[in-house]
């Protein structure tokens, strides 16, 4: 008997599922990466302790300056945070105009031409690669200081989000409507009215909420170049020292942002 067990497991074999190359390589991948964390905590002098050493100092910043808020200065902040939702509104809604024509142009199956196809998709990866509140000091230096700046800069930097997302949805689409609409002689204005945008119009909706929330957030950090918005007044309340309207500031900000949110998020839960 226990020479028949000997012999079974003689016969059973381990075979690794893993190489020792793979698991050498695997074991320095993960030192690189600890190592690459490593060097940019030094760099960086981001240590745990200086965060836990300055805890107490954000405790009494709030409580003993920021609180309690400003309420005499509602009327201001409300006046600021309705200029921040127009201009997140406004770029976001010529974002949305611009954006449908350009990702169809950006969807390999709609457009053919490959070297038209590669530009438009660099151009889109430009767009998106620049920073908001780098369009918003270029746009600053344009047009002024104000409101205009701040919708010329959101809507660039939003366009090659929504382009992006909206392409790739075109891309993803069945094909059996596109393909019968060109079998039948249709066109490509035929096969984008009636193959493309009846599967993609929830998406491209969703989208635009999408976008419209990361405006409403961008447009406070614009207002720190001069690009309009709560972020010019928070900017100039904080110079001043003015702890007391910079907690009303930013106590709306938070419930107007986190109102949008909200309303945006069960939108695009129905779209979806």
């Amino acid at each position: 008997m226990e020479q028949n067990k000997a012999n079974q497991s003689s016969e059973l074999q381990r075979y690794s599922i893993t190489t020792a190359k793979f698991k050498w390589l695997l074991l320095i991948m993960i030192a690189v990466v600890v190592g690459l964390y490593t060097l940019a905590v030094y760099q960086t002098d981001a240590f745990p302790e200086r965060v836990i050493e300055g805890l107490p100092i954000i405790f009494n910043f709030m409580v003993e300056d920021l609180f309690p808020p400003n309420w005499g200065y509602l009327n201001r902040v409300a006046t600021s945070l309705l200029e921040t939702w127009n201009m997140a509104l406004i770029s976001t809604t010529f974002s949305a105009i611009l954006a449908l024509p350009l990702s169809m142009v950006a969807a390999s199956n709609i457009n053919r031409n490959r070297l038209f196809y590669q530009i438009v998709r660099n151009f889109l990866n430009i767009l998106r690669t620049v920073p908001e509140i780098i369009l918003a000091v270029l746009f600053v230096a344009l047009v002024g200081i104000g409101s205009v700046s701040g919708i010329l800069a959101l809507t660039v930097f939003s366009l090659g989000i929504l382009a992006k997302l909206v392409s790739e949805t075109i891309e993803a689409v069945d094909p059996g409507p596109i393909d019968a609409i060109r079998a039948s002689g249709g066109n490509t204005l035929q096969v984008i009215v009636y193959g493309v945008m009846p599967q993609i119009l929830p998406q491209y909706a969703s989208y635009t909420l999408y976008v419209l929330e990361i405006n409403v957030k961008a447009s406070v950090v614009l207002g720190f170049v001069g690009a309009g918005g709560i972020g010019i007044i928070l900017q100039q309340q904080l110079k001043m020292f003015n702890y007391a309207n910079v907690a009303t500031i930013v106590f709306m900000t938070f419930l107007t942002i986190t109102a949008i949110d909200l309303v945006s998020n069960r939108l695009r839960e129905r779209l979806e």
